[in-house]
């Protein structure tokens, strides 16, 4: 009798078990020992200070995972998931981010030079003092993104939104802006110096007032160059 009745109670305990795991399927669990390759999934996983250079992360999801200082050079990002990873330090030059979704990076002192970003999400990143020489970044969202000090000289920034964007003290110079939408953005002591901003959306008299400027750039049209411009060296 007693073991017909443990047998009843295993064979409830099975069923119950069934139903939670229909109810509650399993968490996928990322593969951190997976090697490198396009569609991985490292989210949240821990890869600092490692040689990444020239693998393909191509729709790779990498959401929350730990890239301080990593070397990622002449490496192919094209729509991957990067939201909240942590890339600071982390060199990525060379390497084709396009359409990849970077949401809230934390991506401080971080080295861009020569990245295709074009058509990518930077919303609400924290990218102080990085570097975006010479990349592309037109179409691309950095709504609401922290850049203070951050480096764009000579980059793509044609349509880009900008907007509610922390740029202050960051560098423009030579910069394309066709087409970049600057509402709101905060422009102290942003250096515009020989950038054209004839074609710059909502760009506000105000927003010139704190920038800094030379006798090379070009304003839209309606708007004045301060009577402080150029700025000081130590600005």
């Amino acid at each position: 009798m007693r073991l017909r009745r443990n047998t009843i109670f295993a064979l409830a305990a099975g069923c119950l078990t069934l139903g939670m795991g229909a109810v509650y399927p399993a968490t996928a669990i990322a593969g951190c020992s997976d090697s490198a390759a396009a569609e991985v999934d490292w989210s949240g996983c821990r890869k600092r200070n490692v040689i990444l250079s020239g693998y393909d992360f191509t729709g790779a999801n990498l959401e929350k995972a730990d890239l301080i200082g990593s070397d990622m050079r002449e490496t192919n990002f094209s729509n991957a998931n990067l939201t909240r990873a942590t890339l600071t330090r982390a060199n990525i030059s060379n390497s084709n981010l396009s359409g990849a979704n970077l949401s809230k990076v934390d991506g401080g002192r971080a080295i861009f030079q020569q990245v295709n970003l074009v058509n990518s999400t930077l919303e609400k990143a924290e990218m102080f003092r990085s570097d975006f020489t010479g990349s592309d970044l037109s179409g691309a969202n950095l709504n609401k993104t922290e850049m203070g000090r951050a480096n764009f000289t000579d980059a793509n920034l044609e349509n880009a939104q900008v907007t509610f964007t922390n740029l202050a003290r960051a560098n423009f110079a030579g910069a394309k802006l066709n087409g970049t939408d600057l509402k709101k953005s905060w422009t102290y002591l942003t250096k515009f110096n020989g950038a054209d901003l004839s074609q710059v959306i909502n760009l506000s008299q105000e927003q010139l007032e704190l920038a800094c400027g030379n006798s090379e750039t070009k304003l839209p049209a309606g708007l004045t160059a301060p009577s402080k411009w150029p700025c000081g060296s130590d600005d």
